[in-house]
């Protein structure tokens, strides 16, 4: 009698666990990476409704506004979020890790590069992006094991008759969903609202520029008072009460943390996709479509877009003057539909934009 054995051989047996083995190592951890992300995403959405929830509770009860530090507010915002341990800005490491970790866009290699910012030189909110409010940064631990660097705005509102004020726009906060662990990278684990944490918004080579802001005027008495210390040549004339310029050159602390006219023909060719010198304009009245993304691009790097056929908005300051009411600049800018950049100047009362070098 004969008997046949239907069974595997070794060899097939060990082919198909390798095969398991190669679909394994390729889905797991994309499959982990998407459960974390998702992890991650679900407890941003819960805290983000949560704090809502508690300032809109604090507007209807007229807690809200008044203060005049972020460390009274936030012992007010104990009263209705479970906040375990609270820092003072000499000490935040204690209620947040200590450094994090931040991509930044090189525009000159068009890659991000993989930065760690350190926490021990923030005290202010002007460290995490508000850089008019003048006040301390405060780190707080929630029940939940959140933590976050909190700053509070003194000229924050409340309505308790408006269902509309939620109170968000008086805080700028940047939170860890998974408190002292890793990864702490940005848009991963750490979240903000109102708030950056980054030194740098993009880099042009080892330059390092922030945010970009609306470059707010100051009187030409003021410029005048502090021109000598900021570097400035000519405040401007009696006609022109306010400064817009001058007051970029103070936010940003002098001329010298200014960009200059290279640096913007840096961020112009970024944009274009072109090389564009310093004197060199891109586009005019027949320049390129705007659909082609160029100007995604610029508003990638935190620019506000102007309107069609707005050259005021669109204006981004250098730190060179032209005489006593104008200092150079590069426009951003449309133009009947076209995407136009151009290196000129521009009257500094005008409505425009700035950044500024971190050293």
């Amino acid at each position: 009698m004969k008997i046949h054995s239907n069974g595997f051989t070794l060899a097939e047996v060990l082919i198909t666990l390798g095969i398991i083995g190669v679909v394994a190592a390729i889905t797991i951890p994309t499959l982990v990476s998407n459960y974390k992300q998702r992890a991650w995403d679900t407890a941003a959405n819960v805290f983000e409704r949560k704090l809502e929830e508690s300032l809109k509770a604090m507007n209807t009860q007229q807690t809200l506004a008044g203060y005049s530090n972020t460390l009274d507010f936030v012992n007010e915002l104990v009263k209705h979020l479970k906040i375990i341990k609270i820092c003072e800005s000499n000490n935040l490491s204690d209620c947040f890790a200590g450094k994090v970790n931040w991509d930044v866009l090189d525009i000159e290699k068009g890659e991000k590069i993989f930065e760690e910012v350190d926490l021990a030189s923030f005290k202010t909110a002007k460290d995490i992006g508000q850089k008019n409010w003048d006040t301390e940064i405060i780190g707080i631990q929630f029940a939940n094991g959140i933590t976050g660097l909190i700053a509070y705005n003194p000229d924050c509102k409340q309505d308790p008759y408006s269902n509309q004020i939620t109170g968000l726009s008086c805080i700028a906060i940047a939170y860890d969903t998974t408190g002292f662990a890793k990864p702490n990278v940005y848009g991963k684990d750490l979240r903000s609202i109102n708030a950056k944490l980054a030194k740098c918004a993009f880099k042009a080579g080892s330059t390092c520029f922030g945010t970009p802001f609306a470059a707010e005027s100051i009187t030409r008495t003021e410029c005048l008072e502090l021109k000598d210390s900021l570097g400035i040549n000519e405040c401007t004339s009696a006609s022109w009460p306010y400064d817009n310029w001058a007051g970029a050159v103070k936010t940003c602390g002098g001329v010298d943390n200014m960009p200059t006219a290279s640096d913007l023909a840096k961020i112009a060719s970024y944009v274009t996709g072109q090389t564009i010198t310093e004197e060199q304009s891109f586009g005019g009245r027949n320049g390129e479509s705007i659909n082609n993304a160029f100007f995604q691009k610029y508003i990638s790097l935190g620019f506000t877009e102007p309107l069609e056929n707005d050259w005021v908005t669109g204006h981004v300051w250098s730190r060179e003057e032209s005489s006593s009411n104008t200092s150079y600049g590069r426009f951003f800018h449309k133009y009947n539909g076209r995407f136009n950049t151009s290196y000129d100047y521009g009257f500094r009362p005008n409505n425009s934009q700035a950044i500024c070098i971190i050293r």
